[in-house]
C-alpha cells in the first residue's frame, strides 16, 4: 500500500469502499478499492473472487476497465483499477438535452463491443446498467464492476440465481423467477440502457418486482405462450396474472427517435431470450473518432478531478469530498429526470391477481438529434461519417 499516494474518496460501494490514488513512482492515476472481510475465516467473498477471475480471463478488451493489481492490506485486501472519469449515468443525468445521435451511437458501440467479447469468453455479466459504465476522460466506455459475472453454459444446462442484476435492467424471465438463462439477461439490459440513451431516463423505473414487470408489460404487452412458448415453464409464471394489454409501438414511447434506432432497441427488447439480438451482430466498425467528444464529456459531467488532499493512508479519518455516484439504495425518484419534451402514453395499471399498481412515469420523449445537431459544447470536428451511417435496417420482431 506504501506505493500509492490517496488523493480522496470516490465513493462507497456494496462491497467496499473506493479511492483515488497515485502510484508514487510512476505517478499512474488509479481507483483503489478496498474490501475489508467481516471474518477472516470465511475468507474472500465469492463475489470479490467472481470479479477478480472476470477480469483476469478478459484483461485483453480495451472496453473492460483494467485490472492493475490484486494485494493484501490489513484485514482485507485491495484492487487497484485504472481510473475512469465518470459514468454513463452521470452523462445522462447531467445532459442539459438529450444526447445527440452520434453520441448514442457511439456509447453503444463501445457497450456492444465490451458485451460481445465477454459473450465470446463465455462471461455473462448479470448487473449491466449506466452506473457500471465507467467513462474516461477521453469518452472512452468501459464495462465495470463484474460482482455478479459468472461463466455461463452455452447447453443451458448450469441453474443460476434470479436475484440478480438491478431491477429497472432486469430481464423479464429473471422477474418470473428463471433458474436457467444465459447472456440474454445481458442483451436486454443492453436493451434498456439504449432505451435511457435514447429517453434521458429509465424506460422501466420499477420500484418493485411486480411494477417492475407491470412497467415491462405497460410497453411491450402481455406475453403469452404464443409469443414467448418458455414462460410457461418458468417458476413464478402461474403465481401472477396481469390484464391483457397490446404492445405500445415504440413510436409512441419514443417519438423523437429515429426509425433506425427504435428498430434496434426492439431487437433487444423482445420477450423470448434467444431472439435478441446478439451483441457481436451490432458491433460496428472502428473509427479513429468513435469516442465523444472530450468537451462536450466536460460540460455534462461532475469529474471526480477535484478529489484533491494530502497523501494519506487507507485508514485516514480526513474529511472526504462526497461522492458523484449515488449509492445502490438510493431512491428511484433521485435517479428519474424530471420530464421534459412530450409525452404522448396515458399511465394505464396493471392488474394483478393480488393488487393493482399503477406504472411509473411514462418515459419522457427525446429528441434523437443528427449527428450535425446542436451540442452542449459544440465539438472542434464533426463525428467521421462511419459512426453515423452505421445503423443498418432490420426487420423488427413485434411481440
Amino acid at each position: 500500500m506504501e506505493q500509492y499516494c490517496i488523493l480522496g474518496r470516490i465513493g462507497e460501494g456494496a462491497h467496499g469502499i473506493v479511492f483515488k490514488a497515485k502510484h508514487v513512482e510512476t505517478g499512474e492515476i488509479v481507483a483503489l478499492k478496498k474490501v475489508a472481510l467481516r471474518r477472516l475465516e470465511d475468507g474472500i467473498p465469492s463475489q470479490a473472487l467472481r470479479e477478480i477471475k472476470a477480469l483476469q480471463e478478459i484483461e485483453d478488451s480495451q472496453y473492460v476497465v483494467q485490472l492493475k493489481a490484486v494485494f493484501p492490506h490489513g484485514a482485507g485486501f485491495v484492487l487497484a483499477f485504472e481510473f475512469m472519469l465518470s459514468d454513463l449515468a452521470e452523462v445522462v443525468r447531467h445532459a442539459q438535452r438529450p444526447l445527440a445521435q452520434a453520441q448514442v451511437k457511439s456509447y453503444l458501440q463501445m457497450l456492444l463491443k465490451g458485451v460481445a467479447f465477454c459473450h465470446a469468453n463465455n462471461i455473462v455479466h448479470r448487473d449491466l446498467k449506466p452506473a457500471n459504465l465507467l467513462i474516461s476522460a477521453s469518452g472512452q466506455l468501459k464495462i465495470a464492476d463484474f460482482g455478479l459475472a459468472r461463466v455461463f453454459s452455452p447447453d443451458g444446462s448450469r441453474l443460476y440465481t434470479h436475484q440478480v442484476a438491478t431491477r429497472w435492467y432486469r430481464a423479464p424471465e429473471l422477474l418470473y423467477g428463471a433458474r436457467q438463462y444465459d447472456q440474454g439477461v445481458d442483451l436486454w439490459a443492453v436493451g434498456c440502457i439504449l432505451g435511457e440513451l435514447l429517453n434521458g431516463s429509465p424506460l422501466f423505473p420499477g420500484e418493485n418486482d411486480i411494477e417492475q414487470l407491470c412497467c415491462v408489460l405497460r410497453i411491450l404487452g402481455t406475453p403469452s405462450p404464443q409469443v414467448w412458448p418458455e414462460i410457461k415453464d418458468l417458476p413464478d409464471y402461474n403465481k401472477i396474472s396481469f390484464k391483457e394489454q397490446a404492445p405500445v409501438p415504440l413510436e409512441e414511447v419514443l417519438p423523437d427517435a429515429s426509425p433506425q434506432a427504435l428498430d434496434l432497441l426492439g431487437h433487444f427488447l423482445l420477450y423470448p431470450p434467444r431472439q435478441r439480438i446478439a451483441a457481436s451482430q451490432r458491433v460496428f466498425t472502428h473509427g479513429p473518432g468513435e469516442f465523444p467528444c472530450q468537451q462536450h464529456l466536460q460540460s455534462v459531467l461532475r469529474p471526480t478531478d477535484h478529489l484533491s488532499a494530502p497523501c494519506c493512508c487507507l485508514q485516514s479519518k480526513h474529511h472526504h469530498p462526497p461522492t458523484n455516484r449515488l449509492p445502490e439504495s438510493a431512491s428511484p425518484a433521485h435517479l428519474v429526470s424530471p420530464p421534459r419534451g412530450r409525452g404522448t402514453l396515458s399511465r394505464p395499471s396493471c392488474t394483478s391477481t393480488s393488487s393493482q399498481l399503477p406504472c411509473l412515469p411514462t418515459p419522457r420523449s427525446c429528441r434523437f438529434l443528427s449527428a450535425q445537431g446542436d451540442l452542449p459544447s459544440r465539438p472542434p470536428q464533426d463525428p467521421p461519417t462511419s459512426m453515423t451511417s452505421t445503423w443498418t435496417g432490420l426487420s423488427r420482431s413485434r411481440c
